[in-house]
């Protein structure tokens, strides 16, 4: 099993050390150049971009869309920032936010594409942090404890980082509505193991959910049926016999093969990040858990 991370993206320093960097990066050109993630690169252990993800770009930048209003006027952590497409987005709203990861090439990545005021990135091993002690009203982790073993302390960890009167926003996949077999995806939690596990550490604790409309479904829908259709391929699970590397490789080959196929089969080209919504309504159909949560 991985060691604890901060984020699922990357290698991180062998000895433990945290970086800062203060090199200011060059503003991108467009959107398109952003974009880099293509399915030439995408392996499937953090979130695709381009083309062939316009889903998952959507569904990914609808919980900082969402974020945003509790940025304002707060000094915000992202803690896993990845390449922050994400990050960059509260920019405008946050007194200041600080991306941080301990994937260097994804903190290199940040530096060439973002440059914006009251936004830095820093390379950290939160696991061991070193000199970075920070706290911060607002901390976002988004999309990575379901790539932690031990949970118990990673939680622990963010709520270091949380100042006094702040608040954490943790979003994760809902393992009710999961149908697909991710590799990098050591635990994934329902609502109430997601309670128990954040209200061992924080004293409030809610827990929403991130819906998408009929497009989304739609896409879903397709996306579940190609999958089913590739697992029909191989009955007595084989697969899970296979190394790991291979497993990885071809998870992430098949997992944009399922994207084209459920793209051709709905609407998905047109799905935005308005196509998903947070409520606390029917959480146990939710796409995402999202929790909010105060020490």
């Amino acid at each position: 099993m991985p060691r604890p991370t901060w984020t699922r993206r990357g290698t991180p320093d062998p000895l433990g050390r945290s970086r800062v960097t203060t090199r200011q990066a060059p503003r991108p050109t467009s959107r398109q150049t952003m974009l880099t993630m293509e399915s030439d690169n995408f392996t499937g252990e953090r979130p695709g971009w381009g083309a062939d993800f316009d889903y998952d770009e959507a569904r990914h930048l609808a919980a900082y869309i969402d974020a945003a209003g509790l940025a304002k006027g707060r000094r915000v952590l992202d803690a896993g920032c990845g390449e922050g497409f994400g990050t960059q987005t509260l920019a405008a709203t946050a007194a200041d936010v600080t991306g941080v990861d301990y994937s260097a090439d994804a903190i290199g990545f940040c530096l060439k594409r973002w440059d914006a005021p009251r936004l830095s990135f820093r390379q950290v091993d939160l696991t061991a942090p070193g000199d970075f002690t920070d706290t911060f009203d607002l901390v976002l982790n988004f999309q990575v404890v379901e790539h932690i073993d031990d949970a118990t302390p990673f939680i622990e960890g963010l709520r270091e980082r949380v100042a006094p009167g702040g608040q954490l926003m943790l979003t994760t996949p809902n393992r009710l509505k999961t149908f697909s077999e991710n590799p990098y995806h050591v635990r994934e939690y329902t609502r109430d193991e997601l309670a128990a596990l954040l209200g061992n550490v924080f004293s409030k604790v809610e827990i929403l959910g991130m819906h998408g409309n009929e497009k989304v479904s739609s896409f879903d829908r397709g996306r579940e049926k190609a999958v089913h259709r590739i697992l029909r391929l191989d009955p007595l699970g084989i697969r899970n016999l296979l190394p790991r590397k291979v497993i990885e490789l071809a998870f992430a080959k098949l997992a944009v093969i399922v994207r084209r196929q459920a793209r051709d089969d709905s609407a998905a080209d047109t799905i935005v990040p308005a196509d998903f919504f947070v409520s606390g309504a029917n959480v146990d159909e939710a796409l995402d858990l999202v929790a909010l949560c105060r020490p």
